[in-house]
């Protein structure tokens, strides 16, 4: 993304709003083409390396991964009667003498091998890698300047983000890191309570004590909902700040991700605005970063891309978007239940056909070391992308995203917050996809027709009937990806029709080049 000088002097028109952010004792950002106003903000585009590359790798990992026992672990664990909590006294005891700080040095990443990771996401055809920087658990996992609970000082003791970034980089894949660190405040008033009933009623947990206040936070009433922030500090705010503007002057991510909408408008919008900036004096003028959040209301008036989890939108849109989403739950579970490999190719093709992106979450154990079930989902992934990749790389939507009996899509749930887009948490309603669901995308003049599953002899491309609704031309030739011979087909008032041979070219969805559609 360039800019001419007249949309430069265009985005600086939100100057005049600078002073408002310096009013809030905000300190200063890097200088560029955009000002921390929504005004100028919205003059983002998405670059077009994120639209090529498709498909990402991303790992939830952190001290929560310890117990091996699933997310927001270290806010469950504080809640009488939960299941982490119950485990947690099983495991470790009571939180009020063993706590999360206490967890912390049990996590030792003793078998973290980050370049034989990054060798595997890049096998199964990840084009970008986004790591945890800090999750709710207000624990930063980089050699943070302004927060001591870190992955450097204690725990495994060492820059994770910084591990991550090297072998990103020398594999050759765009890297990103996620943030989820805003609702912290409020997320983790859980370990400042007691139990209510039972042998420690009324004897505070460890985060009731002001000595470690830094990780905990101070005690104060919580909102019903972690992701309120009307109670928040104006000294919070600025904690937030410096710590995620120090991550990317660090790391100088190709994409961040927020876990929620933009906190604390001006405080939000300034981290945007330096983000853009750094990229933009970094290249000379092109934004090449991506900023995903989940702001129904942000990513609309196109100031960063917006990001669903766990759902996919229910047509194509116009403007690039992202699913993030899980093979199990975020943190390792030992009891996970894992999607399988067809799942995960069902939702990238129909996501891409959507002008998505998938970035699907593969959770580290304790260890670092991915379980045997995940590597053969990953080897499943790897060889149906060395068959199809060039239907998934560097493709645009086509004229519809397809059909088929199972193309609906249903509204998902808005989850923890209103800020969510319609669409998140849909994947869990979604009906399994056969051979007579398709979905389309195109490369310049070639366009491909996806069946999503192997068992007909025949398909039918209704969408490819000649003429029709979406005035399909003339098709020249149609080939299957993977499959050396020649194919029977014929263009005709029901559709593109095609004798399906008798060798699989892969398991899961396959592929036909159409030339001439």
């Amino acid at each position: 993304m360039a800019f001419s000088r007249r949309q430069v002097l265009g985005l600086m028109g939100g100057a005049a709003c600078l002073p408002a952010a310096r009013a809030q004792g905000i300190p200063p950002i890097t200088s560029g083409p955009f000002q921390p106003t929504r005004e100028s903000l919205s003059g983002y585009r998405v670059p077009e390396w994120f639209r090529d590359a498709k498909f990402g790798i991303w790992a939830h990992w952190g001290p929560q991964s310890a117990p091996e026992y699933g997310d927001w672990y270290a806010r469950n664990m504080y809640i009488e009667g939960h299941r982490q909590y119950k485990y947690h006294l099983r495991r470790y005891g009571h939180p009020s003498k063993f706590g999360f700080k206490d967890v912390i040095p049990t996590w030792k990443a003793e078998k973290f091998d980050p370049d034989a990771l990054m060798a595997l996401y890049k096998k199964a055809g990840a084009k970008y890698f986004v790591s945890m920087g800090v999750h709710h658990d207000n624990f930063d996992l980089w050699n943070s300047r302004h927060q001591r609970w870190n992955s450097v000082n204690m725990g495994p003791r060492k820059d994770i983000v910084g591990l991550f970034r090297a072998a990103a980089r020398r594999e050759g894949l765009r890297f990103g890191v996620s943030e989820h660190l805003a609702v912290s405040y409020n997320w983790f008033q859980t370990s400042h309570g007691a139990d209510k009933d039972g042998e420690y009623k009324g004897v505070p947990y460890d985060g009731a004590n002001p000595e470690y206040a830094e990780l905990y936070h101070e005690t104060h009433p919580a909102p019903k909902h972690a992701w309120e922030q009307s109670n928040v500090p104006e000294k919070w705010k600025r904690r937030w700040f410096e710590r995620i503007k120090d991550l990317l002057d660090q790391y100088e991510p190709d994409l961040l991700y927020t876990d929620g909408p933009i906190f604390f408008e001006e405080w939000g919008l300034s981290l945007t605005a330096h983000l853009y900036n750094m990229s933009a004096k970094k290249t000379g003028g092109a934004v090449e970063t991506v900023y995903a959040n989940k702001g129904k209301t942000d990513c609309v008036k196109g100031i960063c891309l917006l990001d669903l989890e766990r759902g996919v939108v229910d047509r194509i849109w116009e403007e690039p978007w992202q699913t993030d989403t899980c093979i199990g739950t975020w943190h390792y579970n030992v009891e996970a239940k894992y999607k399988t490999t067809k799942i995960i190719i069902d939702m990238l093709v129909d996501i891409v056909s959507r002008n998505g992106n998938l970035l699907l979450n593969f959770p580290l154990p304790s260890s670092g070391a991915l379980d045997p079930e995940e590597l053969k989902i990953l080897d499943g992934i790897t060889q149906w992308m060395s068959v199809n990749s060039e239907a998934i790389y560097a493709t645009r939507p086509w004229k519809t995203f397809g059909g088929g009996p199972s193309t609906g899509v249903p509204t998902g749930s808005q989850g923890a917050g209103s800020h969510h887009a319609a669409g998140a948490f849909n994947e869990r309603n979604r009906k399994e996809l056969g051979p007579r669901d398709v979905r389309y995308v195109q490369k310049g003049r070639t366009l491909y027709a996806f069946s999503m599953g192997w068992g007909e002899k025949e398909v039918i491309f209704p969408e490819l009937a000649p003429g029709g609704e979406w005035r399909t031309g003339k098709i020249q030739r149609v080939s299957l990806l993977g499959f050396p011979g020649a194919l029977r087909w014929k263009q005709e008032a029901r559709g593109l029709a095609i004798q399906m041979p008798e060798q699989k070219p892969c398991d899961h969805a396959v592929v036909f080049r159409v030339e001439g559609a």
